[in-house]
């Protein structure tokens, strides 16, 4: 009989060492390192859904006692625009967001966005991809083999986006069926998940 998953919490490892850098995000993370020689106390972080950008950020804020915004989209446009007046070079600012730039309604806070540096993390590289998938297992508590990741970033949509949701889907089906995840667990969970055409 099937295991019904259930849907348990898991701690994200989210320690320095456990922040993979590549060139999708070396310039990024290369610009973090010298906060104390920026020209300005205001960064603005980028990049898209689970790139990893709030935990490098929550590296940095840790080093450098910074005031941290995550999700800055969604924050209170006034509250932000204090912050980047109030940021020293002591305790510069982070923001964090998908994009640089974002409807507000505040010529003030767009005028010193546009003024703030921007740090991008690119779309993933395969040293990357490969990195994230095993991380993303690993705080699952799932050890997978290494040509069983290589056969699921092969087949999955090369984005961070993807690979939370094929890891998740993978991780489910694992538990369901009490059995660790194997290249014929992964061919069928990505044939009835993601509907993709698979070579055998």
């Amino acid at each position: 009989m099937a295991q019904l998953p259930l849907p348990l919490a898991y701690r994200e490892a989210a320690g320095e060492a456990d922040y993979f850098v590549s060139p999708a995000n070396a310039d990024a993370v290369a610009w973090l390192d010298r906060w104390p020689d920026w020209p300005q106390p205001q960064a603005l972080l980028t990049g898209p859904p689970a790139s990893g950008k709030s935990h490098l950020a929550r590296v940095f804020a840790g080093r450098s006692g910074a005031t941290l915004v995550d999700n800055a989209e969604a924050a209170d446009p006034e509250t932000l625009f204090h912050a980047w007046n109030a940021a020293t070079m002591d305790r510069p600012l982070l923001l964090v967001a998908r994009t640089p730039a974002w409807p507000h309604g505040l010529p003030d806070l767009a005028s010193r966005l546009a003024a703030t540096p921007l740090l991008a993390i690119r779309d993933p590289d395969d040293a990357l991809l490969g990195a994230v998938l095993a991380k993303r297992f690993a705080d699952r508590g799932l050890r997978v083999a290494p040509e069983v990741g290589a056969y699921i970033l092969a087949r999955i949509e090369r984005s961070f986006a993807g690979i939370c949701e094929a890891v998740a889907a993978l991780d489910g089906a694992a538990l369901a069926e009490g059995r660790g995840v194997t290249i014929p667990l992964a061919r069928t969970v990505l044939e009835v998940q993601f509907a993709l055409r698979l070579d055998n």
